[in-house]
């Protein structure tokens, strides 16, 4: 039966497993549409890449489905998200 010579130190263990964990990805919001996304991907709600359309989303959609999904691309596009500055932070 094989015996390792020497013992591995909890170091050299911890540095072997250190890349083994599962990372949560990390979303951006959608320029268009500012749903979360994930980057380098087209957004799964407009279908835009890069500022071009590359998926039609209403396609497979139906008739009462498409209307609602255009009047929440409206709504989202009339409604740039405003930075807000510390002062106006600390009154909410």
């Amino acid at each position: 039966m094989a015996v390792p010579k020497q013992r591995k130190t909890k170091s050299r263990r911890n540095q072997r497993r250190m890349h083994i964990f599962i990372k949560a990805p990390k979303f951006l919001s959608c320029p268009k549409c500012g749903k979360p996304m994930l980057p380098h991907h087209v957004c799964q709600n407009c279908g835009y890449y890069k500022g071009k359309q590359i998926v039609d989303v209403f396609k497979k959609l139906t008739k009462k489905e498409k209307k609602e999904k255009e009047k929440e691309l409206k709504t989202a596009q009339k409604a740039p998200k405003k930075e807000l500055s510390m002062e106006e932070l600390s009154r909410k």
